[in-house]
């Protein structure tokens, strides 16, 4: 019996060594010390050992179930940590390798504008009022004397949700509704997304306005020049050029357009400026008292200017863009150039 256990010990021995990973360890284990073990069934024969031999037989067999135990013990030990040095070498950090920066975020060139134009009117005395993008019909027109039917509705095209309900071509409506609350003096500046349907290197379905009403005693059309004079040239710089064009807005009368010397070409005449030497900026002018009548003032006591600007158009003269879409395409090299 003795003689067998030997060959039993040695035949474990040669399996162990064997093994190379874990599971292959655990078989070995469960193989010979297990309850249905080689070894476990092993030393229960011991009653079949002569009585004066079971004690030299019973010492035996608990040795070499301790030593093999051990073994199995110090296999997998080995085993962890060959796995854990294999884990570290695949995870090892070369210090001497170049730091990776992280790359801030830039705002958006048309924010950017946007802060910048606030912060000259609010300096002004102007406050920032938003309204609703979905609009009534009433609020987006005919509050501002553009009735249905009438002609200036085909200067924006309109995406309707129903007959009375649109999204809002202009910021306008919100001069409307806070004339609707307060009594003049008004000085507001409305900004935010307008929607036509066009789309071309000059236009998208979506883009951003800012507008600007003041209504007041008194206020003149010189008022509105020097105004705008004032923030063109803080805008664009205190050697612009600017001019006033008589024009056509069914809300204000009488109405301008206002142009700056071309930035690209100084005025000598390019293919941005359509070699006129202008760029059209905005457009203004003083209140039409029919405006004032559907929101409840009194024309002969107060008078007032309203303008409004295209927030990617000052963004595309101001930074030298190309491309209205460029504004859209969410290309980070693109916007962490400003």
């Amino acid at each position: 019996m003795i003689t067998k256990l030997q060959q039993l010990e040695e035949e474990a021995q040669v399996e162990l060594a064997a093994a190379q990973t874990e599971d292959a360890i655990q078989t070995v284990r469960t193989k010979y010390l297990g309850r249905k073990g080689l070894l476990t069934g092993f030393l229960r024969n011991i009653v079949s050992v002569p009585e004066e031999e079971k004690p030299l037989f019973g010492k035996r067999c608990n040795e070499a179930k301790e030593k093999l135990s051990a073994q199995i013990d110090a296999a997998l030990a080995r085993s962890a940590g060959g796995k854990k040095l294999a884990s570290l070498r695949r995870e090892a950090i070369d210090v001497t390798l170049p730091g990776r920066g992280i790359r801030a975020g830039r705002l958006h060139p048309v924010i950017r504008i946007r802060r910048e134009i606030c912060d000259i009117f609010t300096a002004f005395g102007f406050s920032i009022v938003e309204g609703p993008e979905i609009e009534l019909d009433y609020y987006n027109f005919e509050a501002l004397n553009i009735p249905k039917d009438h002609p200036a509705r085909d200067m924006q095209d309109t995406f309707y949700v129903d007959e009375n309900i649109v999204l809002r071509t202009h910021t306008s409506p919100v001069q409307v509704r806070v004339m609707e609350k307060i009594k003049p003096p008004v000085r507001i500046l409305s900004p935010g997304r307008v929607y036509r349907r066009d789309s071309d290197v000059s236009h998208t379905p979506m883009f951003h306005q800012i507008e600007g009403l003041l209504v007041d005693e008194g206020v003149t059309f010189g008022d509105l020049k020097g105004i705008l004079t004032a923030f063109l040239k803080r805008v664009f710089g205190e050697d612009t050029t600017l001019r006033f064009r008589p024009s056509f807005f069914p809300f204000t009368e009488p109405s301008a357009e206002v142009d700056i010397r071309c930035v690209i070409c100084a005025g000598r005449g390019c293919r941005v400026c359509g070699q006129s030497g202008w760029l059209e900026i905005l457009g203004s002018g003083m209140v039409d008292p029919a405006v004032f009548e559907n929101v409840g003032y009194d024309s002969e006591k107060y008078t007032g200017f309203a303008f409004g600007l295209g927030l990617e158009r000052i963004a595309m003269l101001k930074y030298g863009v190309s491309d209205l879409r460029l504004f859209f395409e969410n290309d980070s090299r693109f916007i962490r150039q400003f």
